[in-house]
């Protein structure tokens, strides 16, 4: 195999949902991970508890849903998969509120302000990701594609 065409299956296999499903798992992963030590550090300095975390990520679920349905997504018969495009609503969203989190959470007073962005972050991009998912599997189911 050439380079060239070495380049182009590269970038047939990340045009495929899979490929960006994974991404988007591992970004979703990434960010929880970076968040627990947050919460752990702010629930062991009083500012916040789980119970909250716990409510607040299952609030912000359901607009992870939502925004699922606004992912462009089409199904590439010649390809065999489901392939969707970037959101850029979705990254604006994101990243404003993670800056939103990295200022505010600068100042004490603001804690509990900051812990609650990031669940927000983390149960938009939970739901997103099921969202996806979801719709993913119904359009292989819809244009008979292998699952």
């Amino acid at each position: 195999m050439s380079l060239p065409s070495f380049f182009k299956s590269l970038r047939g296999e990340m045009k495929k949902s899979r490929f960006k499903i994974w991404l988007r798992a591992f970004l979703f992963v990434q960010f929880s991970a970076l968040f627990t030590i947050y919460f752990l550090r702010d629930i062991e300095n009083g500012y916040f508890n789980w119970k909250w975390v716990a409510l607040i990520i299952a609030a912000f679920i359901p607009v992870g849903l939502l925004l699922s349905l606004m992912v462009p997504m089409q199904a590439d018969h010649e390809l065999r998969a489901v392939t969707f495009s970037l959101d850029r609503f979705y990254l604006f969203l994101i990243w404003l509120l993670v800056i939103a989190k990295l200022i505010i959470g600068r100042i004490p007073f603001f804690t509990p302000e900051a812990d609650f962005i990031m669940c927000a972050i983390i149960g938009i991009m939970f739901g997103r990701l099921s969202g996806i998912g979801l719709r993913v599997r119904q359009q292989k189911i819809q244009h008979g594609f292998n699952l």
